[in-house]
């Protein structure tokens, strides 16, 4: 059956990375890969009662903005959203978007968004890839229509030895493997692991000298190597196992750091919560400016890490679970003045850990967001809560991509 085809005027960048337009009945349409200005030529895909999705067919008239992607995937792959704009666009874009969930979602007028902190590099960034494989065990992505594995050639995003050690990784099929992820630390070092619904370790040969992790439920079997990676930020190394999150920017990283230490008003009297800390990147930094600090975290391999990284205090707490469990029993053994750092996954924070928040009463909460909505989401509930939003601070630890970082600051009013 044939698809509806229009021609439209696409209007503004939204958060997903897709272009927004109108269709003649006045619904919005979401098309990946246009640019505000231009008059392009789009298939539905999708309809709902209030929008529809599009592919683009052909750009009718082009904006003046656009220019050539670097990699010859871009459009099919779905890894990257933006090569086709200037980075110093991107960073227009982003802000702008940040702004919009901010008022759309959130209800907040002018939302305090600061100019957003670029990255240091437009390429070559990420210290992890995860990658997909073909049934015939060839590496690739999830192609831009998201249901099926784009075998790729090149990829512009991770860093150097990433990029020069993956083409030669072949497999002679999936053998239930379901994603490969290469993660880099310092000194050279380099982690292949490999994640699969299988508990069988799967067979792999390589004469390279890296650590190779099999990740079974979250579970490693190290087949060589180490299970973990030294990664140093601010001239300090942090063991980061093969199952432990960790910022994949290196150097957005640091920046991230150092404003956080330039915004809370750390007092020795303080104690520091740090929710969904992880292994201990941004606690490591403030054991020695606050009397007391706590993390909370529900990864087990990230725990382990963050005990590891932060052996050398003796002021420094940890618990072992989700936050909505463990917050609500911390109300009644916290003394003020108490600041709280929170860096919760792309969903934002669970109901019952933000009300427990809000009853555990911290002067001021740097909230680290990875998703633009579920902050500006938290950030109503917050506000309601008698908190001030102070200012929004953006980070591109992603360019090329339509994610978005951000550090915003709460003070209890």
């Amino acid at each position: 059956m044939t698809q509806p085809v229009f021609d439209i005027l696409l209007e503004k960048l939204t958060y997903g990375g897709e272009a927004m337009g109108r269709l003649p009945d006045g619904r919005a349409v979401f098309v990946p890969f246009g640019l505000p200005g231009e008059q392009v030529r789009v298939e539905l895909v999708e309809e709902k009662k209030g929008f529809a999705r599009g592919i683009l067919l052909e750009i009718l008239k082009t904006s003046p903005e656009r220019i050539a992607a670097k990699c010859k995937h871009f459009g099919v792959c779905g890894g990257c959203h933006y090569q086709n704009l200037p980075y110093e666009k991107q960073l227009t874009a982003k802000t702008e978007i940040l702004r919009d969930q901010l008022q759309r979602i959130g209800k907040i007028e002018n939302p305090p968004v600061k100019p957003i902190v670029a990255s240091p590099l437009e390429w070559n960034y990420r210290n992890h890839v995860q990658f997909h494989l073909t049934a015939e065990g060839r590496i690739g992505f999830i192609n831009s229509r998201g249901y099926s594995t784009l075998p790729i050639e090149e990829c512009h995003l991770p860093e150097i030895g990433i990029n020069t050690f993956w083409p030669d990784l072949q497999f002679e099929s999936n053998e239930g493997v379901e994603r490969v992820s290469l993660r880099s630390g310092q000194d050279e070092e380099l982690m292949v692991v490999l994640e699969s619904e299988n508990p069988e370790t799967p067979e792999l040969e390589i004469e390279a000298d890296v650590s190779v992790v099999h990740l079974f439920d979250d579970h490693p079997v190290v087949i060589a190597g180490e299970s973990y990676l030294s990664m140093k930020i601010a001239e300090r190394d942090f063991r980061v196992s093969a199952a432990s999150f960790f910022q994949v920017n290196t150097r957005m990283a640091e920046k991230m750091v150092e404003h956080l230490a330039e915004k809370l008003p750390v007092t020795e009297s303080a104690t520091l919560l740090d929710v969904y800390c992880g292994v201990g990147l941004f606690s490591a930094f403030f054991a020695r400016k606050y009397q007391r600090v706590i993390g909370i975290e529900s990864s087990e391999s990230a725990c382990e890490d963050f005990a590891f990284n932060l052996d050398e205090f003796d002021n420094v707490e940890l618990y072992e679970g989700e936050a909505e469990t463990i917050l609500p029993g911390l109300a009644d053994r916290i003394d003020a003045p108490l600041h709280m750092i929170v860096d919760p996954p792309r969903a934002g924070i669970e109901k019952h850990a933000l009300d427990a928040i809000i009853n555990i009463n911290p002067q001021v909460i740097a909230y680290v967001s990875c998703d633009p909505s579920t902050l500006a989401r938290d950030a109503a509930r917050l506000i309601n809560g008698g908190y001030q939003l102070v200012e929004v601070t953006p980070f591109d630890l992603f360019p090329q991509t339509y994610h978005i970082e951000s550090i915003s600051i709460f003070e209890k009013k």
